[in-house]
C-alpha cells in the first residue's frame, strides 16, 4: 500500500480503536459466517485479514471450533484483539504484503478492511490468497462498495480516513482470474453501510 494512504489508515485505527471496538456490533456478521462455516471442515485453520480488535469476526470463529490467525497493521487494534481473544494468534503484518507458506490455511476472511487498501493492490492480494489457502479453501468477503470509488474522508469516527475499490463486477473478475470459484455474492446494507459480499472456493 501506498505510505500516504497507508499511514491514514494505519494512525486512523491506532486512534479510533477503543471507539471502533464499541460500535462493531452494528454490524451483524453472524448470518455471513454461518455461510462461510459451511463449507469449511471440522477444526480448520483460518486467517482474519485485517483482524481489528478480533470482536466479532475471530471469536466467532474460535467460538465455532476453527483455529484462527488474525492479521491487521494496527498496533492499537492487535492490542485490543489480543485481549478479545486469547485463543487466537494475531500478527502484525500488512495485508498487501502477506508472507505465509502455501497451503497453510482452509479459509479466509476479510470483514472491512479490503475497502480500505488502494484498489490497484486487490488483484494482488486475491493471487496471494490463491497460494497461501489450500485446494478448495473458501473465502467470505467485502471487497466493494456499489460502485468503483475512492475518497479519502476528513472525519470518520473523529478522523481521517481511507478507501478504495472497484464496481462489483470488476471484483468478482478479479477474484475469478486469481483462481477462485465463486459460490455467492451480493451487495447487503449492514449496519448503514452498503457493501459487496463475496463467498469464493479456492481453485488448485
Amino acid at each position: 500500500m501506498s505510505n500516504q494512504n497507508s499511514e491514514i489508515v494505519r494512525e486512523g485505527y491506532n486512534k479510533i480503536a477503543e471507539k471502533y471496538n464499541k460500535q462493531r456490533k452494528i454490524y451483524q456478521s453472524k448470518s455471513l459466517l454461518l455461510k462461510f462455516l459451511k463449507y469449511l471442515p471440522k477444526n480448520s485453520k483460518v486467517i482474519d485479514l485485517g483482524c481489528g480488535a478480533g470482536i466479532p469476526i475471530s471469536k466467532f470463529l474460535i467460538d465455532n471450533g476453527c483455529k484462527v490467525v488474525g492479521i491487521d497493521f494496527s498496533d492499537g487494534m492487535l492490542k485490543l484483539a489480543r485481549k478479545n481473544v486469547h485463543a487466537a494468534r494475531f500478527i502484525k503484518m500488512d495485508i498487501t504484503k502477506m508472507k505465509f507458506k502455501a497451503n497453510s490455511f482452509d479459509g479466509a476472511v476479510s470483514f472491512y478492511a479490503i475497502i480500505h487498501i488502494p484498489r490497484k493492490y486487490h488483484s494482488k492480494i486475491y493471487t496471494n490468497l490463491h497460494k497461501i489457502l489450500k485446494p478448495d479453501a473458501i473465502i467470505m468477503l467485502n471487497a466493494s462498495g456499489t460502485n468503483t470509488w475512492e475518497e479519502t474522508a476528513k472525519d470518520y469516527l473523529g478522523v481521517p480516513m481511507f478507501w478504495s475499490f472497484y464496481h462489483p463486477k470488476i471484483t468478482l473478475k478479479l477474484i475469478s482470474n486469481a483462481g477462485f470459484e465463486v459460490i455467492w455474492s451480493k451487495i447487503l446494507k449492514i449496519g448503514g453501510e452498503t457493501q459487496f459480499w463475496v463467498l469464493a472456493k479456492n481453485k488448485k
